[in-house]
């Protein structure tokens, strides 16, 4: 167990470009998380990320302290942001070189983006793999969050329906794997708006119109598009947030349809503690954010030479379990897999520090 004393999680400013990194235990000799690009990331919101990272490690088992980082720009805007990703991997390949900091790929970066970090510390030869077309890093993580839902389903999707807030590289992953196992996806929304049809959108038209339009791929469907928030109103019986933190909140979590059995996150810390609970009085299995969304954790650990099936079913396996597990707990899902992760800290960390919610 470590001794030292618990303190703060510790920011470290960027000077290369406009950012921070979060250790969210201090003095952890290793520790991980992606590297967010957006606009508006602030030093908060890249700490709450942190602090459910420390969760990811911890439900999965490793002694890996949690950590993230944000930088300042557009995804977007390609020129810009591969030289903004340029100079963050001089500044920070230090801090990967010895091990200290692990990163990777989160919203608005891409694993083409580390590359400069990859010539020390090779990624598994699968992550960097196309499969059927579509990069294996895009499909991970949604792969991942298919598998809970179902578990949490009882082990089927045929005849369930899902709603998917945020269909980025996660969520048209998410999208392309409930269908693929027969469920069907009612909603999708991006910054431009929601999209929705009862009988169920055509994933594959949908995939390709992101990729001719982004996010303005919701406009050229051929369905009206009503604002993305319209999302939260649809009746499904899977939901999934894949957008920023804090999304359920009580209101929200309030306003839900009945039809909403299982609540499966894509993003990191979609909860707030109020919405938590409203989700568990009503009914709604909660599934933990940091289970549901750890494929790609789990795929960056996985043998250097594993092949994209034997990653996909590993963290398929491990999602699966880890679900199970906590599906019967008094508390909710949310709540055992909370308690399970900060005992696992507290055997070799120390007291372990508040579970990731959001304001």
């Amino acid at each position: 167990m470590n001794t030292q004393q618990q303190s703060a999680p510790e920011i470290v400013s960027l000077s290369s470009v406009t950012g921070c990194i979060v250790f969210d235990l201090p003095g952890a000799s290793i520790s991980a998380g992606g590297t967010r690009l957006a606009p508006d990331v602030t030093p908060a919101e890249v700490a709450l990320l942190a602090r459910a990272m420390t969760y990811k490690h911890a439900a999965l088992g490793s002694q890996i302290g949690g950590a993230k980082a944000g930088v300042v720009g557009d995804p977007a805007n390609r020129p810009d942001r591969a030289d903004r990703m340029a100079r963050y991997c001089a500044e920070i390949r230090p801090l990967t070189d010895s091990g200290r900091f692990l990163t990777g790929p989160d919203m608005g970066t891409f694993e083409e983006d580390f590359a400069p970090l990859r010539q020390h510390r090779a990624a598994p030869a699968a992550i960097s793999a196309t499969v059927d077309g579509v990069p294996f890093e895009d499909m991970l993580t949604g792969y991942g969050v298919a598998v809970a839902a179902q578990t949490a389903l009882g082990g089927e999707w045929p005849g369930h329906s899902v709603a998917i807030e945020g269909f980025g590289k996660v969520g048209g992953g998410v999208a392309a794997e409930v269908t693929r196992r027969g469920g069907r996806v009612v909603a999708v929304s991006t910054i431009r708006g929601c999209l929705a049809d009862p009988a169920g959108l055509d994933v594959g038209r949908l995939l390709d119109l992101r990729r001719q339009h982004g996010d303005a791929c919701v406009e050229h469907y051929g369905r009206p598009a009503a604002v993305p928030a319209a999302l939260f109103a649809t009746e499904a019986d899977v939901l999934v947030p894949g957008t920023r933190p804090g999304v359920i909140s009580q209101a929200v979590a309030e306003a839900l349809p009945a039809s909403v059995k299982v609540v499966a996150p894509a993003a990191n810390v979609p909860y707030t503690r109020a919405g938590a609970d409203v989700l568990h009085r009503r009914g709604i299995a909660a599934l933990p954010d940091f289970v549901c969304n750890a494929g790609a954790v789990i795929g960056y650990r996985s043998a250097a030479d594993a092949t994209p099936d034997q990653v996909l079913a590993a963290a398929g396996a491990t999602i699966a379990g880890r679900i199970g597990a906590v599906l019967d707990h008094p508390g909710g899902p949310l709540a055992g897999a909370c308690e399970r992760a900060a005992a696992f800290l507290g055997g070799w960390w120390g007291p372990a520090p508040e579970p990731p919610f959001a304001a």
